[in-house]
């Protein structure tokens, strides 16, 4: 049975909404970055306190939740998930606390160093007032690093650091935001206002100067950022990359929101990637007669008509790309609604090699947004390698799950639609949805389907080498045990993408355990709840209902996601 009620009888809030709606209240005021995610504007001027007294505020919070979810019965089947998976979120959010990992919250993709700066990549800067709020938060950039500077402090005084390795990234990136040509510079001196026909406006002089005085501001907090990285925490950084099982089983468990056996695991990601590689290289032969697959994508890569030059032509081709499949999908194998037709594709203004999607705010006024940050000085582009990106992070991918749960107003609480769920679940999905479009014809084209197999061994490769090295599992070659040279080896072999993607990639799985194999891992179960409802209902299985059914859930926990669909 659907948990969801029709869409012509909004479900009556139930005081487990009410409990939900709260916490969503509760965290925008103590994570003000958040409530900018999901378009809250009220707070829009500053950042959370990011101290260790702060930290306590929050799980003073998260407890005081627990205790009201304990207390409140649920009223249906909705209200089971959402007690359910808030109560799971919750408790790894104290499970976290005492593992003091707050203290060693440093990496190179997420962690406060870069929520900081790309939070002004969400903020509204339509008018004036928008650049008011801009210029505000600009100000409080010195606080909210200082506070963190406290955080990282205490880790070192208890012995509770990041690895050197991330320290030396993270250094790196913090050097580039505080320089002449910062992104702070370049934010603040493109300031102007837009009107709601695109036309541009000038801003006033008074607050032109309040925007270049706080970008400065900005960029001066971030070298002293810079100067204790390098001054206090990397001689006081951990040589060691590995995390170990205990942490690594309670990282697996927040970014699945699922129990997983880590040595099984670990054993069908090798047969996984043994698995891509044979598609690859019976694919290789449909291409090239004869050809290896580092043979079949030399041919490609040198096919003129495969190429895009420039970032500009790159944006071009996503925004077309992404346009044709929800026209074309929402016809036929999709109910797309109209509120969630429109995506954004868009080049990022930092240049750190990452791919990602914002989701839309809660009325749509800003639609969800397809980011691409491109390195310095990477300025080709093959399409047979991208049309896969661009259907994992747009349609059906990660835009239609999320703007779907966004869209599902009269049944999901705020929290439901906007901040649940976990990367195995939405990763998960988008690696489903690639297989998908496989299966619906979008990949027939030979190097499209390798481009999207390139994708999908390189997400094996990440559970292999995630698990491997942070559990120190024997190396594949059986010379020690994993270690950071010999994942970057790994890499190289298993992925066919620049170097500095490759680069990159490695420092973000050793400085983010249990994330990158949520990608293939959620994918895995997916396809498993897919698999067993298609078994148990023969005929009467339809695809197009079951992603209705599953994407009118918005986001869950994959054990909840199994329970439920199962039931």
């Amino acid at each position: 049975m659907s948990v969801i009620p029709p869409a012509d009888s909004p479900r009556p809030q139930t005081p487990i909404d009410l409990v939900a709606e709260r916490w969503v209240d509760t965290l925008v005021e103590l994570e003000p970055v958040i409530g900018t995610y999901i378009g809250r504007t009220e707070v829009g001027g500053r950042f959370g306190d990011l101290s260790p007294e702060g930290h306590e505020r929050y799980t003073a919070a998260v407890s005081g939740v627990l205790v009201e979810l304990a207390a409140t019965e649920p009223r249906d089947e909705v209200d089971e998930v959402t007690r359910t998976d808030l109560t799971n979120e919750l408790g790894l959010t104290l499970a976290s606390a005492e593992a003091r990992l707050h203290l060693r919250d440093l990496n190179v993709i997420d962690s406060p160093s870069q929520h900081i700066r790309e939070v002004f990549d969400l903020m509204p800067t339509a008018t004036v007032d928008d650049w008011e709020t801009v210029a505000t938060r600009l100000g409080a950039v010195q606080e909210a690093l200082d506070g963190y500077i406290l955080t990282l402090r205490e880790g070192i005084r208890e012995g509770v650091t990041p690895a050197r390795r991330q320290v030396a990234e993270v250094l790196e990136q913090a050097r580039k935001n505080a320089g002449p040509e910062s992104f702070f510079a370049e934010f603040a001196a493109g300031a102007q206002t837009t009107g709601d026909g695109g036309e541009t406006g000038e801003l006033p002089s008074t607050l032109r100067r309040e925007l270049e005085r706080g970008a400065g501001e900005a960029a001066e907090a971030y070298s002293r950022f810079a100067r204790f990285l390098a001054d206090e925490l990397a001689p006081a950084a951990t040589e060691e990359d590995a995390v170990g099982r205990e942490i690594y089983a309670l990282q697996s468990r927040r970014f699945l929101g699922a129990t997983i056996d880590l040595d099984e695991t670990y054993e069908w990601g090798i047969d996984e990637l043994s698995r891509m590689v044979r598609e690859q290289e019976t694919i290789a032969e449909e291409i090239l007669p004869g050809a290896t697959v580092e043979e079949a994508i030399a041919f490609l890569d040198g096919d003129p008509k495969r190429k895009l030059h420039g970032t500009d032509a790159l944006k071009a081709w996503m925004q077309e790309t992404s346009d044709r499949a929800i026209a074309e999908l929402g016809a036929t194998h999709f109910d797309i609604p109209e509120e969630i037709r429109a995506l954004e594709c868009m080049i990022a203004p930092t240049h750190e090699g990452g791919i990602y999607y914002t989701g839309p705010t809660d009325d749509f006024s800003r639609p969800g947004r397809m980011w691409w940050s491109v390195p310095d000085g990477v300025t080709e582009f093959d399409t047979w390698r991208e049309l896969t990106t661009v259907y994992h992070e747009g349609v059906p991918g990660h835009h239609l799950q999320i703007g779907q749960a966004v869209y599902n107003r009269g049944t999901l609480n705020t929290w439901r639609r906007q901040l649940a769920g976990t990367s195995g679940h939405a990763e998960g999905w988008a690696l489903y949805a690639e297989r998908l479009m496989e299966e619906l014809g979008y990949l027939d084209d030979p190097a499209d389907r390798l481009g999207m197999l390139d994708g999908q061994r390189m997400r094996a490769a990440r559970v292999v080498l995630d698990i491997g090295v942070h559990l120190k599992k024997p190396r594949l070659d059986g010379q020690g045990v994993w270690d950071a040279e010999y994942a970057l080896e790994f890499m190289r072999r298993n992925v066919n993408m620049d170097d500095a993607f490759i680069r990159f990639e490695v420092n973000r799985y050793l400085g983010w355990p249990g994330q990158a194999p949520s990608y293939k891992v959620g994918q895995r179960i997916w396809e498993e709840i897919r698999d067993t409802l298609r078994d148990r209902e023969q005929q009467a299985f339809s695809s197009k209902e079951f992603h209705r059914r599953a994407l009118d859930l918005g986001g869950v926990g994959l054990d909840t996601l199994r329970a439920v669909m199962l039931a």
